[in-house]
């Protein structure tokens, strides 16, 4: 197998031979969208509850039938009860993965507006977020995200749900990138100054000029997915000059058609090129993948170790939102980690 480094030149640290379990790395995950995190048996009740069909699905047939999937899965989220639900067992599942810190994608908005209560749905997803934590000893925090689709009035409401609650840390927008940004212009200079952070999906289905749109339209401060960054050089330069982490998501890059496969995925060559690489699940439920087992298959097909693994811990912590104290024990846990 080839041998992929995933640290810059220089920037080697020898690790034991040893491999550590990687469970107990502490992670931070910062791109993993509530919906699509919903347990299967979970999400069989509640469809069975609310009269739901659900055909099983074992792939997609491009990005638009994914989509079409989540809407039926967000179809059986109607009730107070269903958002706490989902949230607090995320909780659960995001703690047994050893994630300290989890910055979850919610479409609060969307839902609010569906259902007839604007403010119902982000609520009881913080009360059952709020029992998780409690129960599980996980601190998260929110995103709000909008469809590209969608009409710009959502996304304003949108921004109106983030600055009513300090558990909300940042809004976004996603979906399909063939819709422009800048019909959004004005609401996300709005966010900025109302100072929430923006997040924004950009250069994965589409190239360079998804990624230039979300940092200069839209703010981004982070790039949801950005795979494709590596076709323009300059723009590679300057995120990198200037730091702005991207949020790469393999295993749902390459069910989503996005990438062919894993071992093409360019997770490497973008380490290699000095960018600030997190490491995500996006959706885990639909592809079959949880944060742990995103670093061991990035273990087990590039050939990391796990000092590599650690800097990828690393770079998820610091390119959160999460409190200084916060960052400061994660970066002490995964110390001690590899120095185990």
């Amino acid at each position: 197998m080839r041998r992929y480094p995933l640290a810059p030149a220089g920037a080697w640290v020898v690790a034991s031979a040893d491999v550590r379990d990687l469970t107990r790395l502490p992670k931070a995950h910062l791109h993993v969208h509530l919906e699509s995190a919903v347990r299967p048996g979970t999400l069989a009740e509640l469809a069975a509850a609310h009269g739901v069909e659900l055909p099983e699905v074992d792939r997609f047939e491009g990005f638009r039938a994914f989509a079409d999937h989540g809407a039926r899965v967000r179809s059986c989220l109607r009730d107070p009860a269903d958002f706490a639900r989902v949230a607090e067992e995320f909780c659960a599942d995001e703690a047994a993965q050893g994630v300290g810190y989890v910055e979850v994608t919610f479409t609060a908005a969307a839902h609010g507006e569906r259902l007839g209560d604007p403010r119902m749905p982000l609520e009881a997803v913080l009360a059952g977020l709020k029992a998780g934590q409690d129960a599980h000893g996980i601190e998260v925090r929110v995103l709000l995200d909008h469809s590209r689709r969608r009409p710009v009035e959502r996304l304003r409401a949108t921004v109106g749900l983030a600055l009513s609650s300090a558990d909300v840390v940042a809004v976004g927008v996603a979906g399909e990138e063939t819709y422009p940004l800048a019909p959004f212009a004005e609401v996300c200079d709005e966010a900025r100054d109302a100072g929430l952070h923006l997040v924004h999906h950009a250069g994965e289905a589409c190239g360079p000029a998804s990624i230039r749109e979300a940092l200069t339209v839209g703010h981004a401060e982070r790039l949801g997915h950005g795979i494709r960054i590596l076709e323009d050089p300059e723009l590679v330069a300057q995120v990198r000059d200037a730091g702005v982490p991207l949020e790469v998501c393999p295993s749902s890059n390459v069910a989503l058609g996005f990438v062919p496969s894993w071992a093409e995925h360019p997770l490497p060559a973008l380490v290699e090129a000095g960018l600030v690489v997190t490491l995500n699940t996006d959706v885990p439920r639909v592809v079959g993948s949880t944060l742990t087992g995103e670093y061991s298959a990035v273990r087990d097909t590039f050939g990391a170790s796990d000092a590599e693994l650690a800097g990828l811990a690393r770079a998820g912590v610091d390119a959160s939102f999460a409190p200084a104290a916060t960052k400061e024990r994660l970066r002490a846990g995964i110390a001690e980690w590899l120095a185990g």
